[in-house]
C-alpha cells in the first residue's frame, strides 16, 4: 500500500497501483516523502475526493494496536511497542541526584518543597506521561498520511482486587470487601508480611522470638516495587547470606503477578481521551473491551492487537492486509555526560558515544544482503551490531560497516514491515 499526499501536503486515499506510482516518480510528477510507510507527494494539482476512513486504537501499556479501515478494506495496520525503560531511568537519575545532595555540593538544591504534583493540577508521573504521548504521536502520524474521519479508542479499566482474588483462588470481593483489603487492620505493609508468613523465616524455617526478622524484596524495589507479593520474611542470618550471594531462596518463592500495566491503563485512561479531543480535529470516542470481543468473535478473527484495532474501528469485516508495520519507540538520546565512576587520576570518562561512527548513527536503518536492519551498537573498529526490531542479531552482533548501506536516518520511532503470521483466508460471517 502506497500512501499519497496532494501538492499541499494533505492526505489523499492510498493506492496499491504500484505501476502508476513508478510512472509518477519517473516522470517527476511526484516525490518520495517517506520510505516506511512508503509515502509520496504529488507535484501537480489533483482532485481531493476521499472516502471516510476510521481509525481504531487498541490502547495498551506494552503493545498498541492501530488500524485504519474503510467499509471494504483495511488501509493501514500497525503494532507499536512503547518505551518501558522510563521507570528504570528515573530511578537511576534519582540515585545520582541523591548522591550529589549527600556530598553537600552548592549546585544541588534541597529536595523538600519541590513536588511538582502539588503545584500543577493534572500532573502525571513521567512514566505515565510518556505512554500517553506515544499514543497521541502514533495517531497524529497516521492522520498525516490518511484522511481520517473518526477515531475510536478502546481504553481498559481493571478491577485489581477482583483480579487478585481470582489469581489466589479467594471469593470475589463484594460490597464492603473493597474497603476491607488484605492489609486492613495492619499498621503497615511490614507488619502484614510478617503476620502472613507467621513470623517464620521462609528460607530456613526459623521461628524464634529472639531472632531478628527482615522483610526482604524478592525482586529489587526498583523493578518489583513494595507490593506484599514482592516481599518475604527472612531471618537476619539468611538475609545476610542472600545479599552476599552465598544462598538462594527456596523453589517456589517467586514474586507474585504484577499489575503494573493494569495500573498504568487505569491512570492514563481518561487523560488520553481528553487530550486526543483537544489536540486532534477529528471526532474521538471511547469504546469497551466487551464490544471489541463481540465483533472479533462474530467476524472470526484471531485474538491480536491489530485484529482488535480493526474491530474497534467499527469495520470488523474489512479485508485485512497481508503485512503490517511493527514500530518500536526508542530513547532519543543519552543526557548523562560522564560515567559515575572516576578513572585513575580523577579523569571522568564520557558516557556519550560519538554522534557519528564511520558515518552511521545509532538506530540508523541499513540494508545488508538485501534485508533491512537497525544499528543497535557501534564500535570504533567499524564492526556494528545490527538487528531486527524483535532483537534478532546478525553475524553474532559483528558486521562490517563496509557491507552496510544506509536507508533511513535514526528516528524516535523505528519501523519495519512484517508479514502477518498464519494469516487465514478472509471469511465474512453473515448475520
Amino acid at each position: 500500500m502506497v500512501y499519497v499526499l496532494d501538492i499541499d501536503g494533505q492526505p489523499l486515499m492510498p493506492t496499491s497501483r504500484h505501476r502508476k506510482v513508478r510512472k509518477l516518480l519517473n516522470s517527476h510528477l511526484a516525490k518520495v516523502v517517506k520510505r516506511c510507510p512508503f509515502t509520496i507527494q504529488l507535484l501537480y494539482q489533483s482532485t481531493k475526493e476521499t472516502q471516510p476512513v476510521s481509525l481504531g486504537v487498541d490502547a495498551g501499556s506494552r503493545h498498541i494496536g492501530l488500524a485504519a479501515t474503510t467499509e471494504q478494506k483495511v488501509v493501514y495496520q500497525e503494532e507499536l511497542v512503547p518505551r518501558n525503560d522510563v521507570v528504570k531511568l528515573l530511578s537511576a537519575r534519582r540515585a545520582l541526584r541523591s548522591s550529589r545532595r549527600s556530598r553537600k555540593t552548592r549546585y544541588r538544591k534541597p529536595r523538600f518543597n519541590n513536588r511538582v504534583h502539588s503545584k500543577h493540577k493534572g500532573w502525571l508521573a513521567p512514566s505515565v506521561e510518556v505512554k500517553i504521548q506515544e499514543h497521541i504521536t502514533a495517531i497524529k502520524r497516521i492522520c498525516q498520511i490518511l484522511p481520517i474521519s473518526d477515531i475510536h479508542v478502546e481504553t481498559a479499566e481493571f478491577d485489581l482486587q477482583r483480579l487478585k482474588a481470582m489469581e489466589e483462588g479467594r471469593p470475589l470481593p463484594v460490597g464492603t470487601d473493597y474497603q476491607l483489603g488484605e492489609q486492613y487492620d495492619f499498621y503497615n505493609t511490614r507488619q502484614y508480611v510478617l503476620h502472613r508468613d507467621e513470623y517464620t523465616c521462609q528460607c530456613c524455617g526459623t521461628h524464634d522470638n529472639n531472632v531478628k526478622l527482615h522483610v526482604h524484596h524478592i525482586e529489587s524495589r526498583q523493578t518489583g516495587g513494595d507490593a506484599p507479593n514482592n516481599l518475604i520474611t527472612l531471618c537476619e542470618h539468611c538475609h545476610k547470606l542472600l545479599h552476599a550471594g552465598k544462598t538462594i531462596l527456596p523453589k517456589g518463592k517467586k514474586r507474585g503477578k504484577s499489575y503494573r500495566d493494569a495500573t498504568f491503563m487505569g491512570i492514563m485512561r481518561k487523560t488520553l481521551l481528553e487530550r486526543l479531543k483537544k489536540e486532534i480535529d477529528v471526532p474521538v470516542e471511547g469504546t469497551y473491551g466487551y464490544i471489541t470481543k463481540y465483533w472479533r468473535e462474530r467476524a472470526g478473527l484471531e485474538k491480536s492487537h491489530i485484529n482488535d484495532a480493526i474491530c474497534i474501528s467499527k469495520h470488523p469485516y474489512a479485508r485485512p492486509l497481508e503485512t503490517y508495520y511493527l514500530t518500536k519507540a526508542v530513547r532519543h538520546r543519552n543526557r548523562q555526560i560522564h560515567k559515575t565512576k572516576f578513572s585513575k587520576g580523577g579523569i571522568r570518562k564520557r558516557n556519550q558515544a560519538p554522534y557519528l561512527v564511520k558515518g552511521f548513527r545509532l538506530f540508523d536503518k541499513v540494508l545488508y544482503q538485501g534485508e533491512s536492519y537497525f544499528i543497535f551498537g557501534r564500535r570504533i573498529t567499524g564492526y556494528f551490531d545490527i538487528r531486527t526490531l524483535d532483537g534478532t542479531k546478525v553475524n553474532k552482533g559483528s558486521t562490517s560497516y563496509k557491507k552496510l548501506r544506509i536507508q533511513d536516518t535514526a528516528e524516535a520511532y523505528l519501523t519495519e514491515v512484517r508479514a502477518i503470521p498464519h494469516m487465514n483466508e478472509f471469511t465474512c460471517v453473515l448475520a
